[in-house]
């Protein structure tokens, strides 16, 4: 067995796992009210917001 079909045969291993626990996860179970959809959309926003901030500070420094 070569390397390339060892590497293969683990990759395409560990992506099927990757959609099994995609398919499982696929509906949520619980249902959100307006308030929680509201603190998440604001939370990811502000993610966001950090990654935008870091990679502007990235290129700034990088620029200089």
């Amino acid at each position: 067995m070569s390397l390339d079909h060892a590497l293969r045969t683990v990759f395409a291993a560990n992506i099927e796992k990757v959609r099994a626990i995609n398919r499982r996860y696929a509906k949520p179970r619980l249902a959100m009210s307006p308030p929680v959809r509201l603190a998440l959309l604001s939370l990811r926003l502000y993610l966001l917001l950090l990654v935008g901030l870091l990679g502007y500070k990235f290129v700034s420094v990088v620029l200089q």
